[in-house]
């Protein structure tokens, strides 16, 4: 009797776990409430002009259930044609928290291109622990970043 107590309450806990598992991870792209990728910022200019522009509401494009907002019409359709190339890494969630086995939003002044893919970071501050070791947070987020959106 009592090993089949003991494997009811393993078997309660293996499950409860699981799902406490799941209940922590974050959608595949980091967003408000209001449904709109990184803060509203356009995710071309990044690349474009080299600095972060905030997205108008007039050029926004859906992308993986997602609004993403752009300064113009251009970006908006660089970003329709190949999302993937201009899209920022692990759904637009921190670089280095997802290098930590976490999500954490971002601030989108603290940003870095490296071999044509954009990163960024939740702070400048933190971005700079991240830049310290980019090549090895990066190969460390992307074997974490699978297990830890939906």
């Amino acid at each position: 009797m009592s090993i089949r107590r003991a494997l009811l309450a393993l078997s309660i806990l293996v499950v409860w776990s699981a799902s406490a598992a799941d209940s922590r991870k974050s959608d595949p792209v980091n967003h408000n409430r209001s449904g709109i990728a990184i803060q509203g910022y356009d995710a071309v200019a990044y690349f474009t002009d080299s600095k972060p522009i905030k997205g108008d509401v007039k050029f926004s494009f859906t992308w993986r259930d997602i609004i993403w907002q752009f300064a113009s019409a251009q970006h908006r359709d660089l970003f329709a044609k190949a999302p993937e190339k201009y899209a920022p890494q692990y759904g637009g969630y921190c670089a280095y928290a997802v290098s930590e086995n976490h999500t954490a939003d971002i601030d989108p002044e603290a940003w870095r291109i490296i071999e044509g893919k954009l990163y960024l970071n939740y702070s400048k501050s933190v971005q700079q622990m991240w830049l310290k070791e980019p090549e090895a947070r990066i190969r460390r987020a992307d074997q974490n970043w699978p297990n830890l959106h939906k």
